[in-house]
């Protein structure tokens, strides 16, 4: 039995959460952006690939640009 593919998030507002894929992605996306939506202005949050030996690869939250 094959173990799946685990995608993680660190930081921001999708910290903790877990993505199972099936396989290895050919090419995973560099960085995902995450809009939040709400009563007041959009947030957006924007996260960086970083790959784990351990368990796949990690999206981590990009650090606000001084």
């Amino acid at each position: 039995m094959s173990q799946p593919y685990v995608v993680r998030y660190v930081g921001g507002p999708l910290d903790g959460r877990v993505d199972s894929l099936p396989s290895v992605p050919e090419d995973p996306k560099q960085t995902v952006t995450y809009v939040h939506l709400h009563s007041g202005p959009k947030i957006v949050h924007v996260y960086d690939l970083a790959y784990v030996v351990e368990y796949g690869c990690e999206y981590r939250l990009r650090a606000e640009e001084a």
